[in-house]
């Protein structure tokens, strides 16, 4: 299986072309081609994985591959660099996360259902094997009446602000919590973001918070049925992208991407209503809400799952 990659800046390609071509983990699947055209990233990671071809334009690398990693750090660039492989029926991982925008996610959606080019997106974290783990005690359960995820985000951060790292506690919120969304609400704070909703018969919330200048706080989830709670911190081990990657290699096998449509749809949704709340508090230059903001919307949310559950 030929590999192409368009956005090598991410370094979440060393770990794809360690993986691949210098291990040779991924069974016969091998990159071969990198977007971008010549610079002194593209030449190292052509040297480190034997890659020969390179070429200027995304769209360059049709013909020379079977299946295509969307890797741009910013995902506003995602609709324009994943439409042309979908369209030739080629099956396409974009990494985290799927777009900026609802619209742009439908776009990719509908062109890969249009031209039958299975299309997948997730967080890194989402198969990472801690958060296997939560999900398998978690299901021991049954449906949780409350999900709690934090991590870091940076609302002004590179890359899409608050998309950037939000995604990774917003995707493990959601695959805890199936379901349509319904009432978001975001509550902004000095350090930390709170977003709340209900997906399907689940309370979720997730607390964005910023880094600090050399730290930040570690990705963490805890799950709440009737009769018990399960929690679980996410530590990201060297390697950590080589879970989504298999997934994406046995998607680009047997042509069935691992994650329904309407759940890639799920993150995107819940992190457009964030920012638009994040430019609306801008805009109004409200007075900072103290930290005690972010105590009352967790018992708030406690409360209403107490109260689902009754």
């Amino acid at each position: 299986m030929r590999i192409g990659i368009v956005g090598t800046d991410n370094s979440h390609v060393d770990q794809i072309v360690r993986h691949l071509n210098v291990e040779k983990a991924g069974g016969d699947a091998r990159v071969v081609a990198l977007g971008g055209g010549r610079g002194p990233r593209n030449d190292a990671l052509a040297a480190t994985g034997g890659i020969a071809a390179g070429v200027d334009e995304p769209a360059g690398l049709l013909g020379l591959v079977d299946a295509v990693v969307v890797a741009d750090r910013d995902g506003a660039n995602h609709r324009q660099q994943a439409i042309p492989f979908l369209t030739a029926g080629l099956p396409v991982y974009v990494d985290k996360p799927l777009s900026h925008t609802v619209a742009d996610a439908r776009a990719m959606i509908d062109t890969a259902r249009a031209h039958d080019a299975p299309l997948t997106s997730s967080s890194a974290l989402r198969w990472i094997p801690d958060t296997e783990a939560l999900v398998a005690r978690s299901a021991q359960g049954g449906t949780p009446q409350l999900v709690v995820v934090s991590g870091p985000a940076d609302p002004d951060g590179d890359h899409g602000g608050i998309f950037f790292y939000g995604i990774h506690a917003v995707d493990i919120a959601l695959r805890l919590a199936p379901g349509e969304i319904s009432g978001v609400r975001t509550d902004i704070t000095g350090t930390t973001v709170v977003v709340s909703f209900v997906a399907g018969a689940t309370r979720v919330v997730v607390n964005l918070v910023r880094p600090g200048s050399t730290d930040q706080i570690p990705f963490h989830a805890m799950t709440f049925t009737r009769q018990s709670m399960v929690q679980q911190t996410l530590t990201p081990r060297a390697d950590y992208c080589v879970p989504g990657l298999e997934v994406f290699l046995e998607m680009a096998r047997t042509g069935t991407p691992p994650i329904g449509y309407g759940d890639l749809l799920r993150p995107i949704e819940v992190l457009e209503s964030v920012v638009t709340a994040l430019r609306e508090a801008s805009a109004t230059a409200s007075p900072e809400v103290p930290d005690a903001a972010l105590r009352e919307a967790s018992v708030i949310a406690l409360h209403e799952a107490s109260a689902d559950s009754r």
